[in-house]
């Protein structure tokens, strides 16, 4: 069994849906993924918990490939506003959501092992090899961040991708030092500095298992549809997410996962159709 953790509001479901096409469609292995969610409407209208109705349809896909995977919806609304309501990271350089994963250790019936993965995540490969690096003496296993590692630390890692020894962490208070920091102390980069600064020990793992900046490499087996930055036709700064097709195609050149994006395509026309009809019956 794999366990995945991913988190955020409603408007990931694109997000996760086709992450979760591309880990179902080449992992072996029986998937549960735990979704973190939460309302803080407060800070923005938009900033409410991905839906019941979203969650059950991510589960006909994964289970359309294997009838043991599994999404669960987990809204830690509450812990979250015990610790971080209007703290001073909570309108950081990213949403509130990116601070969910701080708080797997306070939630119930976590696995002792959970790879979280960031919403603009692509699989390439079986991500059974990765889930089974040995990380008992770790907290967990990362990869370095691409600029980070340069202009911050050597052994900075990007927080996209982390594989968590859930027994561990508790047993070093990890996540709750970087609760602290986070509530004590503003970070530029606020979660993924969180973690990088209450780390007693980690596994640096290779690229291929976060790739940040290359879409078309061989060996890839988790690419990063990241903040980048590209040189050409000029020096700028891109967002594309690997759901923004056209863009993925024109201005990354990438066309590593047009099986998976092409049934995302296929799925999401079923989704919105079923989106309306239940508006209807609703109406």
């Amino acid at each position: 069994m794999i366990n995945l953790l991913l988190c955020g509001n409603y408007k990931v479901f694109d997000g996760a849906l086709t992450e979760l096409i591309s880990i179902t469609n080449k992992t072996k292995e029986d998937v549960t993924c735990y979704i973190f969610t939460m309302d803080v409407s407060r800070i923005k209208p938009e900033y409410t918990p991905i839906t019941d109705f979203q969650i059950e349809f991510l589960n006909k896909v994964v289970k359309s490939k294997n009838p043991n995977n599994n999404v669960i919806k987990i809204d830690v609304t509450s812990l979250y506003e015990k610790e971080f309501g209007k703290c001073k990271n909570e309108t950081a350089y990213c949403t509130p959501y990116t601070l969910l994963r701080l708080l797997a250790d306070l939630v119930e019936n976590i696995p002792d092992k959970l790879l979280y993965l960031d919403i603009d995540m692509m699989v390439a490969k079986d991500i059974s090899n990765l889930y089974n690096i040995g990380i008992s003496n770790y907290e967990y296993a990362a990869v370095r961040e691409k600029y980070g590692s340069k202009i911050i630390r050597p052994d900075y890692v990007n927080a996209g991708m982390l594989l968590l020894n859930m027994k561990k962490i508790k047993e070093t208070k990890l996540l709750e030092k970087a609760r602290n920091l986070i509530k004590t102390r503003k970070l530029l980069f606020a979660d993924q500095d969180a973690i990088y600064w209450s780390t007693t020990k980690k596994l640096l793992l290779p690229r291929i298992y976060n790739e940040q900046s290359k879409f078309n490499k061989k060996d890839t087996v988790i690419c990063h549809f990241c903040k980048r930055l590209l040189l050409y036709p000029y020096p700028r700064i891109e967002n594309f997410k690997q759901w923004q097709i056209e863009e993925v195609h024109k201005v990354l050149r990438c066309y590593s996962f047009e099986e998976d994006l092409n049934e995302y395509v296929e799925w999401k026309k079923q989704y919105l159709e079923n989106e309306q009809e239940g508006e209807k019956i609703d109406a």
